[in-house]
């Protein structure tokens, strides 16, 4: 490729090399001079600390890291190309390593050689990305391996964003895309287009990361409708309608057992989700600490009424997925019974499988119940060394407070039980 000669930017460069010297192998020969002595290790990248503005620290041979006052950083490359100077972004530090981000540019370096310019390199991969493969990408190596509800992102994913723009390249997404998507999702349910503007987001941000893109289209994308903290508690005469809903309706067992359970025992849905055979122990539930919010395991007391719920012992999970694949019941599925039915069960106001664990928790407070009790009931994070080794002494406490709540729950609902 005559004419296109590649130039590393190097102070050394400059002050050493002759202009005859302004070769691929002696200009890197020489900034490795200068490389030996700022060589980057990992504690010296995570000792770098935003300043007021963004700044740049350079190892050589154009390789260096740019740190922003928000305290991101971000791998670059620098060279010349066709007379140009030009720059190009290897990845974010951490998601992109020091390792990673060392092997990218060793690959752009050959690409120099190879007389190819890395930035159109790189171009030619972002275009080649169309948003069906980023998604699958995406679940696959990002969601799968880090989130317990990955599903409910691919679920989101397929049917608001793949019949959209599956066929389109991930970087022609504009702001404008993200908006008008949003703004539609939004006039059927609102609340569901924040939820998906978090999962697009956390997707764009994996992109980019990648280097499939070089900016976010969902940066300043705000949620498109207000949310406001729910206090939701449902009354007696509330909980008596849920109760009677979900036993006279045609609904699934598992999604009628995944709700009670979650009003009975006050624990998180998708731990009631996940529940597992081989975690009950007679009357006692031990959710293991990779199931659990906290990441501790966390032991419950089974009252009489949810052993009867629970019914008959059985092998794997408790409730399976009633029709579609998989292990479980999405927890996705339990909400929308909920959201299609409450109206018919007679309750006015919508509420959400989550808004029953916290109806159990004010009921119990309101029994007299200490608070410290609920809390270690509802496995709520600690800190400090009674973290670490507390976590039986309050069996006797959790179980006294769970049965009254399961006798209170007896009298509330009547011949219901």
């Amino acid at each position: 490729m005559q004419g296109k000669t590649p130039v590393f930017l190097s102070h050394a460069c400059s002050c050493l090399a002759s202009p005859s010297q302004h070769h691929r192998g002696t200009t890197r020969g020489t900034t490795n001079m200068v490389a030996k002595k700022k060589r980057f290790t990992d504690l010296k990248i995570k000792k770098l600390a935003p300043k007021g503005s963004a700044y740049d620290v350079r190892e050589g041979e154009g390789f260096g890291i740019r740190v922003l006052p928000s305290g991101s950083k971000s791998w670059f490359f620098m060279y010349h190309f066709d007379g140009r100077k030009k720059r190009l972004t290897l990845g974010r530090y951490p998601h992109a390593t020091l390792e990673q981000a060392r092997k990218a540019h060793r690959e752009a370096l050959s690409a120099l050689d190879a007389g190819i310019d890395p930035g159109e390199e790189r171009d030619l991969r972002k275009e080649a990305v169309k948003v069906v493969e980023l998604v699958d990408f995406y679940i696959k190596k990002w969601a799968k391996p880090r989130k317990r509800s990955w599903s409910e992102d691919k679920r989101q994913l397929d049917k608001d964003v793949i019949p959209r723009w599956g066929h389109r390249k991930a970087i022609d997404i504009s702001r404008v895309d993200v908006r008008r998507l949003l703004d539609d999702v939004a006039d059927r349910a609102p609340i569901a287009a924040n939820r998906l503007l978090a999962v697009i987001r956390k997707m764009f941000n994996f992109a980019l990361d990648q280097g499939f893109i070089e900016m976010s289209p969902c940066l300043g994308i705000k949620a498109p409708s207000p949310e406001h903290q729910k206090e939701r508690v449902l009354s007696e005469s509330e909980i008596k309608a849920f109760w009677h809903g979900v036993t006279g309706s045609k609904i699934s067992s598992e999604a009628r057992k995944a709700l009670q359970l979650i009003l009975i025992t006050a624990q998180r849905p998708t731990e009631i989700c996940t529940m597992r055979w081989e975690d009950i122990d007679g009357e006692w539930w031990t959710i293991p600490g990779e199931i659990s919010k906290n990441k501790k395991a966390h032991r419950v007391p089974l009252s009489p009424l949810a052993m009867e719920v629970l019914g008959e012992r059985g092998v794997g999970y408790v409730l399976p997925p009633p029709i579609s694949k998989g292990e479980y019941i999405n927890r996705a599925s339990v909400s929308q019974t909920v959201i299609r039915g409450y109206r018919q069960w007679g309750i006015e106001e919508s509420f959400t499988p989550h808004d029953l664990r916290r109806t159990a928790a004010s009921h119990m407070t309101g029994m007299g119940i200490p608070r410290l009790v609920v809390q270690r009931i509802l496995n709520h994070a600690e800190q400090g060394v009674t973290a670490v080794y507390d976590r039986h002494s309050y069996d006797k406490e959790k179980r006294t407070a769970l049965e009254a709540w399961s006798r209170s729950l007896g009298e509330i609902l009547g011949d219901l039980v």
